[in-house]
């Protein structure tokens, strides 16, 4: 992450304006080096959790159809990270272009570093 973003990321997990998705951190956790696993675990536990509801499965089914029916395709944990996000009205800061695609669709809100 560059040293602008870094810093941005800093302020808003200072200001607790920051929740993390669990499918999120589940996908940095199984990516993470073996040496540096235990570091990440415990910095992420600092971050409050936002974990899948019942509606947020009802919110996927909704948007699979959506999706379809408009000519896209989209994995099922992209769509668990946006819908747990969307569950709890939270802008989406990703750089993978498949949530571009969702937010054209109306599904998410992704937040632009510096607004």
């Amino acid at each position: 992450m560059a040293g602008i973003e870094a810093r941005h990321l800093g302020d808003l997990l200072d200001a607790d304006l920051v929740i993390l998705p669990v499918p999120v951190r589940l996908e940095l956790l199984a990516g993470s080096p073996r040496k540096a696993h235990r570091q990440l675990r415990d910095h992420l536990s600092a971050v409050p959790r936002a974990v899948p509801e019942k509606a947020t499965w009802v919110r996927i089914d909704t948007w699979v159809t959506t999706a379809v029916e408009a000519g896209h395709r989209f994995g099922l944990a992209d769509l668990l990270i946006a819908a747990t996000a969307a569950d709890h009205q939270a802008t989406l800061w990703s750089l993978d272009s498949d949530f571009v695609r969702m937010e054209r669709l109306g599904f998410v809100s992704l937040h632009a570093p510096g607004k």
